[in-house]
């Protein structure tokens, strides 16, 4: 009966705009078998919320311990149009809004960005049965602006319908002049898109860092805010307002060679014959690869080595660092898979 009752109670939270009070002897497993409380308190000092400049009738909350205040999460994602959908199963929250997906999972403290996990250093709670979010969380996750000032907190989203998101493994950049470059993502040749970034084009890495366009390199796989207006070109162009590497790390002096793996060796390293794509790189080279080295397609997405056979089109990035030998042998960080044509 008490986790029936406590299901329902969470349930509500995103059901209902009035909030269930759980007894607090309501106990309610996760998948891991941990144990989640929700808790029933009277909320001291709450923060005024404003989401677009208007008052929600929700707020928020602080208390020791936590970093940052707590905000209820359906009550402002809502109001930034977003679409809740709870998920008994698992105890968590899916978020969508357009291209932008995110889950949230009471209790742990795992954030995803674009399929990637990053951590704001506090977990979301259930407090009387409605599901709080630090407020970093409509920022870092959501590409939201959050200002706060005294015990009120202002949340804004710019709305641009043109705007959409597009991810890729970056296979050239080409400058032009000052802080202007192409970007080209996905793929190399005609395929893939290509970002024209200008001044006013942000660049950030996955926890918030701010980065140059000097900061990035090929290889990087990244997310990029761009127009939904492309040219007829090939590949397409569009202009892009803000990248995100979702990388945690960067590779300085980065080469890329794109090509087809000639052959597979006994130790498991590839052939790899086609064309540089940078300057020092190499049109034939040997790539070992680690446990370190990351196999994905051209959005970024994670493949299986089973997909590393010869005759595949590969693009394979290393470091400047390899063997005086013909070819020339170098350790693999990323190996991007092509697409396979139909």
């Amino acid at each position: 009966m008490k986790k029936t009752l406590a299901i329902l109670s969470l349930s509500s939270m995103l059901t209902t705009g009035a909030a269930y009070a759980a007894t607090s002897e309501a106990v309610i497993p996760d998948m891991h078998a941990k144990q989640i409380q929700p808790v029933k308190t009277i909320l001291e000092a709450p923060i005024i919320i404003q989401v677009n400049g208007a008052a929600i009738n929700e707020s928020g909350f602080e208390k020791t311990g936590i970093t940052e205040p707590m905000l209820p999460l359906r009550a402002v994602a809502e109001s930034l149009g977003f679409t809740l959908t709870w998920n008994p199963a698992t105890y968590a929250v899916d978020l969508t809004k357009g291209n932008l997906f995110t889950t949230v999972k009471i209790g742990e403290d795992r954030y995803s960005i674009n399929k990637m996990l990053t951590q704001l250093g506090t977990a979301p709670q259930l407090v009387n049965s409605m599901m709080y979010v630090p407020a970093s969380f409509f920022g870092t996750i959501l590409h939201g602006t959050v200002t706060t000032a005294g015990n009120s907190i202002g949340i804004t989203m710019k709305e641009e319908a043109k705007k959409v998101q597009s991810t890729g493994v970056i296979t050239s950049i080409r400058t032009t002049a000052g802080n202007n470059a192409q970007i080209h993502i996905q793929d190399t040749g005609v395929g893939g898109i290509v970002l024209n970034v200008g001044p006013d084009t942000t660049y950030q890495m996955l926890d918030g860092s701010k980065l140059t366009l000097a900061d990035l390199h090929v290889g990087l796989t990244i997310s990029a805010e761009h127009s939904m207006a492309m040219t007829m070109s090939l590949p397409p162009q569009t202009s892009a307002s803000n990248i995100t590497v979702l990388d945690t790390t960067v590779h300085k002096g980065a080469l890329g060679t794109a090509g087809v793996i000639e052959a597979v060796r006994e130790d498991g390293s590839l052939l790899v014959n086609g064309e540089g794509l940078t300057e020092d790189a190499q049109d034939e080279i040997v790539l070992t690869i680690g446990k370190d080295t990351a196999i994905v397609d051209g959005k970024g997405d994670p493949m299986d080595q089973a997909a590393l056979v010869a005759g595949t089109k590969v693009v394979g990035f290393y470091g400047p660092v390899m063997t005086k030998s013909l070819p020339p042998i170098s350790n693999a960080w990323k190996i991007v898979v092509a697409a396979t044509e139909e």
